[in-house]
């Protein structure tokens, strides 16, 4: 089993690999400028430059020598701009460049009719006459100030298309991706963008509170569910079976948050039984529990009876009964064990969700846990948050799915680890 746990734990690291390379691309490639979404529209594009700076943003995502900067904003003409000769067009840059950077501005010319020029500080390049990209490399001047760039026509006619600023960098593989694994290679997952702490130390904050919430509600629905199941098996079709199956349907009918409505106001408000809201003692979290483990009894009841009832309808049982056991031994001894497969399966499938809490419990009692967090980290778009608790969820998942296949070896002898 030791060999085989190792093997599998070696086949989970392309695994988590991929759930990084997939959360990276969602947060850092298609999810938009994080320095927009944090400091708003209406920030200075030297503010949101120096946010990108301090994480990390104003990198290329993946690798390449060369990324923009907001000293310039990209600028399409579309043929818009035509400059006749003796016309001289002035760059003017949002904010001082770095004095140890080189810079690129990227310009995509139209037909010319004649030669046109490019001036930089005193220094004259010549543009080709076609309609590809010429590109002029510059340095800023000493002490970061602004350099003087013109667009200068000496003859004829210049349509310019887009124009593109861009900032060397030192290495081509000094990127977001290398950034972001530098962190997690630390156990970094970022900090936050809404309260500026590390996403680390807010996880291990709420994550104490959502397993106060959600452990008890775990291993309370699984006894009482399995509990059920074992009586409804033992008297099967019987009037007390049928009422248990038409309670768990009616159980699985009613929605999840008429539950905690119901608990709130009648079984708090009106009752005084509970309190309504609040994280501080342990009968804070006796409403919530109870609402958790009942709304989702109905469909663990109807799961489990489904199991037990497959297995007491198989050969072994018949035999069981034939060799004289009694109803209670054959079902805890030959039906309970032969149905952990299922069981189990369904329990280490529930692990990885104890850590990320429950959202509407935890919002509507005031708990203070990971399920509140993750809500309040999307509607503020808070990227390292999201995408910490995503990573973390995940890596629990794939934990969750090897735990299953050694809980299959320790229930039923048949299974071999190889």
């Amino acid at each position: 089993m030791t060999r085989y746990i190792i093997r599998r734990l070696i086949y989970m690291l392309p695994i988590i690999l991929g759930v990084i390379l997939i959360t990276f691309l969602l947060f850092n490639v298609v999810g938009g400028s994080p320095a927009s979404m944090a400091l708003g529209k209406n920030a200075s594009p030297r503010a949101m430059e120096e946010f990108d700076e301090q994480r990390g943003f104003n990198k290329p995502a993946i690798f390449g020598w060369w990324t923009t900067t907001r000293a310039f904003p990209e600028v399409n003409y579309a043929g818009g701009l035509r400059l006749s000769a003796g016309t001289n067009f002035p760059f003017r840059m949002l904010f001082p460049l770095r004095p140890d950077t080189v810079y690129r501005l990227r310009c995509r010319v139209r037909k010319a009719p004649e030669a046109a020029s490019w001036a930089t500080d005193g220094g004259v390049t010549v543009l080709s006459h076609s309609t590809e990209f010429d590109e002029v490399v510059f340095q800023t001047g000493p002490g970061g100030t602004e350099m003087p760039i013109t667009l200068a026509v000496q003859q004829g006619t210049l349509e310019a298309g887009s124009l593109v600023l861009s900032r060397r960098m030192p290495f081509w593989y000094d990127s977001q991706l290398l950034h972001y694994f530098k962190l997690l290679a630390r156990f970094d997952l970022g900090t936050s963008l809404s309260t500026n702490e590390k996403v680390t130390t807010m996880l291990k904050r709420g994550v104490g509170p959502s397993l106060a919430l959600t452990v008890p509600i775990f291993f309370g629905g699984l006894f009482l569910s399995v509990t059920l199941a074992l009586v409804c098996a033992y008297w099967r079709n019987r009037w007390l079976d049928r009422v248990l199956v038409i309670t768990s349907v009616a159980l699985m009918s009613v929605n999840y948050l008429v539950w905690i409505i119901f608990g709130q106001f009648f079984l708090a408000y009106k009752l005084k039984w509970f309190p309504i809201w609040g994280f501080e003692s342990w009968s804070y979290l006796l409403l919530p529990v109870c609402i958790g483990i009942i709304s989702g009894l109905g469909s663990n009841l109807r799961f489990y009876r489904t199991v037990l009832l497959d297995e007491l309808y198989k050969d072994y049982v018949r035999t069981a009964y034939a060799k004289g056991l009694g109803p209670v031994a054959v079902l805890f001894r030959h039906v309970l064990p032969n149905a952990m497969i299922p069981i189990v399966t369904q329990t280490a499938l529930a692990l990885p969700f104890l850590y990320t809490g429950s959202l509407l419990l935890e919002s509507f009692f005031g708990v203070p846990g990971l399920g509140g967090l993750s809500v309040n980290a999307i509607n503020s778009s808070d990227v390292d948050v999201v995408r910490g608790v995503v990573l973390v969820g995940s890596s629990l998942y794939v934990v969750a799915s090897l735990l299953t296949d050694v809980c299959y070896a320790i229930v039923d002898p048949r299974v071999k680890l190889k």
